[in-house]
């Protein structure tokens, strides 16, 4: 039997690109909530595209360069071994490796510009607790390389207070403890998410010659 002869037009677009391969955006939002459902498949840790975009900007400005498959394998749910294959978790993959690009470029050429992608209600009220969940997130990867900013006596350590002011611990109690959840007598909470995008140029700028000097 001899094959049946393709119609012209319907050969597929060779890729060549990760774009080629990458999933949309919004796609991949309804793609970590289904794998998080799932009876079977691993869950990831990244539960929302807020939860991913805060781990993401957590790799591009914190202290080292890692691996594409240390982050993005725990965050998403999958296997190193996703990576070699045209998969819909490949898919999610890449996808997840354009916003990468995307907030490095955004943090490299105008940093005035960025913007965390928090949870917003209807009426517009800011949620930033899953976002800074999932900076977190990357940070307990390589806590050790981040413990100069955790240490709540040092000066360093207020450049995080508007991330983990917002984080909660496995047991679910605040990352940080009372005393430390305000300045002076002023409750830090309420308008911490306010400071974020200039926290996270100023994490990126205070490590650049320490992940530069490393080799990264």
């Amino acid at each position: 039997m001899t094959k049946p002869k393709q119609r012209r037009g319907t050969r597929k677009a060779r890729k060549t690109t990760m774009a080629d391969y990458a999933m949309s955006f919004e796609r991949l939002g309804q793609w970590i909530s289904e794998r998080a459902r799932s009876p079977t498949l691993r869950h990831p840790q990244a539960t929302s595209l807020s939860m991913l975009d805060g781990a993401v900007a957590a790799v591009v400005a914190g202290p080292v360069s890692m691996a594409s498959e240390e982050w993005v394998c725990p965050l998403l749910g999958v296997d190193p071994d996703a990576f070699n294959h045209d998969t819909e978790e490949f898919s999610a993959i890449a996808a997840t490796l354009m916003r990468h690009n995307a907030i490095s470029e955004i943090l490299s050429t105008r940093p005035e510009s960025f913007e965390p992608l928090f949870v917003r209600s209807p009426e517009g009220e800011v949620n930033p607790q899953p976002w800074c969940m999932g900076f977190y997130a990357v940070m307990k990867l390589r806590l050790l390389v981040w413990s100069r900013l955790l240490s709540p006596n040092g000066t360093e350590h207020l450049m995080l207070r508007p991330i983990l002011v917002h984080c909660i611990d496995d047991a679910g109690r605040p990352l940080l403890p009372p005393a430390r959840r305000t300045l002076g007598t002023q409750p830090i909470v309420q308008n911490a998410w306010r400071d974020i995008p200039a926290t996270v140029e100023a994490l990126r700028q205070f490590w650049m010659p320490i992940r530069f000097k490393r080799g990264a």
